[in-house]
């Protein structure tokens, strides 16, 4: 009697929505298996793309799976964890964003049927985190390193990587073309191969084909005044002044007061400010440029000025764009023109302003001081430029990783097979729960042969019996033929990836995983104007 009599104790404010145990970790798998299925159908060669209208009715066409769940308005607090993964596996790699997402989604399937049927999911944990170890472990086994002394056969690894990694994009019809621009873009960076000296400029218009590589900085044409047309277009050796300078007669303010008396006195007023601006021009031309810079504006009167003593001058350039002809001429960006020395301005071997679609581009080549490139990308519309552009940067990023990690392994599902294979084995030598927790690992890594086969229209379950056949005979390279509907060896079909993008995703996949299975309640605070219930139903 008395224990009926406790009194109730409110721990939490009224409106707060907590669920916990078992039925909390099963929702949070089902809510990532959801995210998976957004994006399943995504990967590979014959992957589909997704069409997403944002808040703003701006339309975007990706088969990238950052991007993709990047503009995904994801609610459920454990969902955004693959949103994380994908965007990890994106900034740390560049490619496998989809790959990272799927193994991570195929973990939380084959723990499922286990924590339901009440298996401490920090058994499952262990076991998973074993398994990811025992799988690095073989990929540095098996992983092939290319010799890179020799520069051509260097040259055709990226080549390879570049073209497997752009297979699953919309411009994998064009991939040879685009392999090539973007292996010469790598190539032109210095030893530390910083991304933010590969610029990409996007003009609409042409065939995707009429896209180019400059080999040094370009920048659209910026608002111009008359005058511009009498400068010269095309400089040799010329010397480059960067400035961040307002070179234009200011507005009079509105709230300004000079008090005169006569008219001779609001002359001089006028003089000095003419004089300001002509003792800059003039200290300029001395300094011997050829070309002139500035973030900010420069005026019809310095336009015309320059004009007529044959220098070129572009006023609005961007801070981007000002920033990497700075680097690559060399010099420093000015915001006074008083001792203007050598060593403040840059040099370039050519520059020249051409036409380019619709658009006129500037174009400094032969930049000595540092390496650096500029992609200009063409296409008939705006939304297939700007997946070219994304299919571009994870190329770049493939590359720029197999430079600095030179193995590299077979994709198409091969290097899954294989470790799927080697960790049915290794679970054999285990007793106990985690025997069955390994060999679930192990199955759910097929995930990535068998969604390849799904996409393109195969028949999965064939195709998987025959790699498993194969690869227990030893051919550890063997994959999916996405052209000839069958199984291939990879290697000599040089569908390869760095290792790194492999060893990355298991990782983050694994971590996902293994965060989602620990978590055993959600506790969701209240909105701020959420209003309690004045009293029980019944009791008015």
């Amino acid at each position: 009697m008395m224990q009926s009599m406790q009194p109730r104790i409110i721990l939490l404010k009224e409106g707060t929505d907590t669920s916990q145990g078992v039925p909390q970790i099963v929702s949070n798998i089902n809510a990532c298996q959801m995210v998976v299925e957004a994006i399943r159908t995504t990967l590979g060669p014959r992957g589909m793309d997704k069409l997403i209208v944002d808040s703003k009715e701006k339309v975007t066409i990706s088969n990238d799976g950052a991007t993709i769940l990047g503009l995904l308005d994801i609610v459920h607090p454990a969902a955004k964890t693959l949103v994380d993964i994908a965007r990890s596996q994106d900034a740390e790699v560049g490619d496998g964003t989809t790959t990272v997402t799927l193994l991570a989604g195929e973990f939380m399937k084959q723990a499922k049927p286990y924590i339901e049927d009440g298996i401490n999911s920090q058994i499952i944990i262990r076991s998973f985190r074993k398994a990811t170890a025992f799988a690095l472990k073989k990929i540095r086994e098996i992983q092939i390193t290319v010799k890179s002394e020799d520069p051509k056969e260097l040259r055709e690894l990226l080549k390879k990587c570049a073209a497997t990694s752009m297979c699953s994009k919309l411009i994998a019809y064009n991939k040879d073309f685009f392999s090539d621009m973007v292996v010469d873009a790598v190539m032109c960076l210095d030893s530390l191969l910083p991304l933010n000296m590969i610029g990409i400029k996007k003009v609409t218009g042409g065939s995707v084909t009429d896209s180019r590589l400059v080999k040094g900085v370009a920048f659209k044409k910026t608002f111009s005044y008359a005058g511009f047309e009498m400068q010269p277009k095309t400089y040799t050796n010329p010397k480059v002044l960067s400035l961040n300078i307002e070179l234009e007669l200011k507005a009079e303010r509105d709230n300004a007061e000079c008090r005169i008396d006569n008219v001779e006195e609001y002359q001089k007023i006028v003089d000095a400010e003419w004089s300001i601006l002509y003792d800059k021009l003039d200290l300029m031309v001395a300094s011997g440029a050829k070309i002139i810079l500035s973030k900010l504006p420069i005026g019809d009167v310095a336009t015309q000025y320059f004009a007529d003593r044959d220098i070129f001058c572009a006023g609005r350039v961007t801070q981007e764009d000002l920033n990497r002809t700075v680097k690559a001429c060399g010099g420093t960006i000015l915001t006074t023109v008083n001792d203007i020395r050598e060593s403040d301005m840059g040099q370039c071997s050519l520059f020249e302003e051409v036409q380019i679609g619709n658009e006129r581009y500037n174009l400094f080549t032969g930049c000595p001081k540092a390496k650096t490139c500029t992609l200009i990308l063409r296409g008939g519309a705006d939304q297939f430029i700007d997946e070219t552009e994304r299919s571009l940067h994870d190329a770049i990023m493939i590359v720029r990783r197999a430079l600095k990690n030179d193995s590299i392994v077979a994709g198409g599902g091969a290097i899954e097979m294989e470790l799927s294979k080697e960790l049915r084995n290794y679970a054999k030598t285990i007793h106990g729960k985690e025997q069955l927790l390994i060999t679930a690992y192990a199955k759910a890594l097929e995930i990535i042969p068998r969604q390849l086969c799904d996409n393109a229209g195969f028949d999965a379950t064939t195709i998987l019996n025959k790699l498993r056949q194969k690869h227990a005979q030893g051919a550890k390279w063997m994959g999916m033929d996405i052209n000839s509907e069958d199984i291939a060896d990879n290697f000599e079909a040089c569908v390869w990836e760095p290792s790194i993008v492999k060893r990355n995703a298991l990782t983050a996949a694994c971590e996902a995983c293994c965060t989602i299975l620990s978590i055993d309640e959600t506790v969701k605070n209240p909105n701020s104007n959420y209003k309690a219930p004045s009293a029980m139903p019944g009791m008015r």
